[in-house]
Formats: structure tokens, sequence, C-alpha cells
């Protein structure tokens, strides 16, 4: 892949980016010679039982070096909303309920995709041994309306209920924009599906990436952020028949054209289309804002976003070296010390609830 886009056009090397895969099934035993998995860890919920930041960040060292050895450079997560509703069916893709807790485990975690050290290091923390962490979902999607999910039309809502919206940008804030590490902040953002119920100060209700209030004036504004925001995937497209399909997610937005949800986003702040393949509607919503706003408006616009994107390439030295060692790939990934981690991690992570008949410990 690599040695084709060196190829072609600029010669940008592509950037592989990848939801979680490391957490275990939960019918498979741990297995030191797995035959080619990569390590094998609790889910972030089984982290958080862990109240351990310091497991985390080696979960976020080794996972780093597995996914740079397959390729990924980008990782699209942590997921740091506050599990809030223990109906929502994401919660075990959280770190939980507590603020504190994750806020800590949230920065440990990017702190460790995100940090190279030594050699491997090109500038300020980042180098060859780095991972883009694209956290998410900005402002939370966890008080969902019901214990439903923004996925589907029936979950269009966020409610924050007790008016507590402010505690769940904590995670973020507080978190992933103020990591301990050389890298400062996490590199990228991911707006959540849902729309943030009567909570833009302009009196909008728009799903969170095409607001304008909750991506520039919140996020880019308020808080200083100015790395790379990328919608969550197919936001642009019209949703099925009925609410329950699992289709486009166009909430706030659904009388508008493709091409008119395209420009939303880019107005609202965004720089990248998550899940979208088509460069039409993005030409189309280029030649509504030189119209509106002329075209060095629109040339900067876009510019701006050409920017984020590729500094987090540079950062990882992919213009410098993109290619693997096939060899050095197989000895890195599941190898038997990163294995043996991620099994003391699921150790650490059971609870107990009671030890009946001496269940424990097992010989």
């Amino acid at each position: 892949m690599q040695a084709f886009l060196e190829g072609i056009d600029l010669g940008i090397p592509g950037n592989t980016s990848s939801d979680p895969r490391h957490a275990t099934s939960n019918d498979a035993e741990f297995n030191v010679g797995s035959g080619g998995l990569m390590s094998l860890w609790p889910r972030e919920l089984g982290l958080a039982a862990t109240f351990s930041p310091e497991t985390v960040k080696l979960f976020g060292d080794i996972a780093s070096a597995e996914y740079r050895a397959l390729g990924i450079t980008t990782a699209l997560s942590p997921q740091i909303d506050l599990a809030t509703d223990p109906r929502w069916f994401r919660m075990g893709m959280t770190f939980g309920e507590g603020t504190e807790l994750v806020t800590d485990l949230g920065r440990a975690y990017i702190d460790g995709f995100q940090t190279s050290t030594g050699k491997d290091e090109v500038a300020d923390g980042w180098g060859y041994k780095s991972v883009n962490a694209m956290v998410k979902h900005w402002p939370s999607g966890g008080p969902e309306e019901g214990g439903r999910d923004g996925h589907w039309a029936y979950g269009k809502f966020a409610v924050y209920p007790g008016n507590n919206f402010e505690e769940h940008l904590k995670p973020f804030t507080e978190g992933a924009f103020k990591l301990d590490g050389k890298t400062r902040m996490a590199s990228a953002v991911m707006p959540y599906y849902t729309i943030s119920y009567n909570q833009a100060k302009d009196g909008t209700n728009y799903a969170n990436g095409f607001s304008k209030y909750i991506v520039t004036d919140l996020l880019r504004e308020k808080y200083g952020y100015d790395g790379v925001v990328c919608t969550d995937w197919l936001i642009t497209g019209d949703e099925g028949p009925t609410p329950d399909f699992f289709a486009g997610k166009h909430w706030g937005v659904e009388e508008m054209t493709i091409a008119e949800r395209h420009y939303m986003v880019i107005k609202a702040g965004c720089d990248q289309f998550g899940g979208n393949n088509e460069k039409g509607p993005i030409l189309e919503a280029y030649a509504m804002g030189v119209k509106e706003f002329g075209e060095p408006y629109m040339r900067q616009r876009f510019e701006q976003s050409a920017v984020r994107l590729l500094r987090n390439m540079f950062r990882l030295g992919l213009f410098e070296n993109p290619y693997l060692d096939p060899k050095e790939s197989a000895a890195i990934v599941g190898n038997p010390d990163f294995m043996q981690a991620g099994y003391d991690a699921q150790v650490k992570s059971t609870v107990l609830l009671k030890n009946r008949n001496n269940v424990l410990p097992i010989k």
C-alpha cells in the first residue's frame, strides 16, 4: 500500500486507523502460545477495574508497538465517555462512570499510545513507535436518552440529566488535553453521533459533528484544541426506513442534501469525514463555501484541515519511512512478554464478588 501511495500524486503516505482490537473474547482462555494473535487484554471497563493508570499506560505502550508493527498509525480510541446510564450498550467500551478514574486512565492510555522514546523519538515525544490517539466521543455520548444509542434514529439525543454537561467534559479537558507525557494532548478527537440536547448556546440542536458551537466555539476556542477533529462514521448519509435501521446518522440535519450536510460539517470545524469515501459531495460543499465566503476563505479553510492531518503523519515519521519488515513485525506482535503482560492485567482486573467454596486461589 505504501509503495503504491509513494508512486502517485504527492506521495502522501497512508495513515491506517483501527478501532480497539486487543480485548479478549469471553469464551477464550489465555494462551501464551496463541499462534499469531496479538496480546490479549481486558477491554476498557476491565482495565478500569484494575484501578491502575500504570497498567493502562503499559497497555498503551504494548498495544501501540503492536499497532505500528501491523502498519496501524491511528487508534480510534480511547472512549472516555462517562458511562452514567447503565442501560447504554457501549458501557463496556468505557472506563466507567467515575470522573476522576476515567480522566486518569484516559490520560495514561493516550500517553502510552502516543509517546516514543530514545532512538524512536523524532521530536516532542512523537516518533516511530507513536500511534495517534483519536479520543472519543466529544462532548460525551454516555448520557443517552433512555439508555438508547445514536447509532440508530431512536437514540438521537444525549440529555445530561441533573445538568451535568460540564462534568462529562472533564475526561477530555483534564485528561486527554493535559497529558503527563511530552506529546501534551490527544492528536485527534471524534464527536459523537448524538445531539447534545439544548446545550448549544447558539440555540441549535444539531448532532455534534454538525454543530459549530460544539466543535468550534467549545472545543477549539474555549478549550484551545487544534488537533484533528474527525466525524463519527457515516454522519452525512441518509437514515433507514425505520428508526431501528442501521444506516446514515444525520441527526438534526435530516432535511438537508448530502452535499449540504458535508458543508455543515466543514463549517462546524471538522477536518475529516469518518467512513466517507466519495469526494464529490466535498467538492460540492467547497463550491457552496466559495459562493458564500469567497475562494480565498474556503482555500484557507481546507488548508487548515490539511495541515492538521499532515502534522499527524509527520509526527510518526511516516514521510521518512512508512515501511515495515515482516520478520520484525512477526517478532513484535503477540510475543510472549506482551502476552504475559496482557494476562497479568486480566488477573488484576478480576473482581471477586464472593469466594464460595474457596474457589480461589486456583492452583
